[in-house]
């Protein structure tokens, strides 16, 4: 079992979850909606001067469903390619 997490700008929350739903059958999520920080590029944190903003999905997937959740994040990234979507895998129990 893997535990995913994908940081990404809001704009593109629906494009990635929906996608996740389309290709990685059964997948459960939690969406924290209202995410702030800097990367390393530049910073989203919902004001004047950084008005943009991210959130944050949590999946728990199995190992089979690994390759499938890449793939669909990495299609989400090529198209959408100045939005800094980042996608972290971590070893779950």
């Amino acid at each position: 079992m893997y535990r995913i997490e994908i940081i990404a700008n809001k704009s593109v929350e629906e494009d990635i979850t929906q996608a996740l739903e389309q290709y990685v059958p059964g997948i459960l999520y939690t969406v924290v909606p209202l995410v702030y920080g800097r990367g390393g590029n530049d910073r989203k944190l919902g004001t004047t001067t950084w008005p943009e903003t991210n959130f944050l999905l949590i999946s728990y997937i199995e190992d089979e469903q690994l390759l499938a959740a890449k793939a669909v994040i990495q299609a989400v990234k090529e198209k959408f390619t100045g939005e800094g979507i980042k996608c972290f895998v971590l070893k779950g129990e």
